[in-house]
């Protein structure tokens, strides 16, 4: 089993026991944590997917560690102008660890509104077949000048 979770601007895929970094969040460390941004959840051939997010289904992780990455230089230099600029960055995290995925039943948030209202999902329609086009007619090859006579 596993979930499809996005937190940070940024999406993870992640299974029972996994341990993962994701960008810092406010929380100390041993602390557990709820993530309900689920986009996915998969259970062998089952699989659910949310529009864009699955309603009632949240992954629990511990807080493992907080941290910073390496470190990502910058440079800057423009040739033959004497400009040269350095800089160094490093990204805090925060290392989770994920102790379970809850709410795996819950059906989608779309298809639940669907069904709440008693219309059904709409259909998906065959796309249209379109005629092949034609292939542009090739221009002339320019014709050649006459070489100059020197006097």
């Amino acid at each position: 089993m596993y979930a499809v979770i996005q937190s940070g601007g940024k999406q993870y895929r992640v299974a029972l026991g996994d341990t993962l970094r994701v960008e810092s969040l406010p929380a100390e460390a041993g602390q557990s944590v709820e993530l309900d941004r689920v986009m996915l959840v998969a259970d062998g051939s089952d699989v659910k997917v949310g529009a864009p997010y699955l309603a009632g289904t949240t992954v629990t992780a511990t807080v493992k560690a907080h941290g910073r990455g390496d470190k990502v230089r910058i440079f800057k230099m423009r040739r033959r102008k004497n400009f040269r600029r350095q800089m160094g960055h490093r990204q805090n995290y925060t290392e989770l660890e994920i102790t379970g995925i809850a709410g795996v039943k819950a059906a989608p948030a779309a298809k639940a509104a669907a069904k709440v209202e008693g219309e059904a999902p709409a259909k998906k329609t065959a796309p249209k077949k379109t005629a092949a086009k034609k292939a542009p007619a090739k221009k002339a090859a320019p014709k050649k000048k006459a070489a100059k006579k020197e006097s």
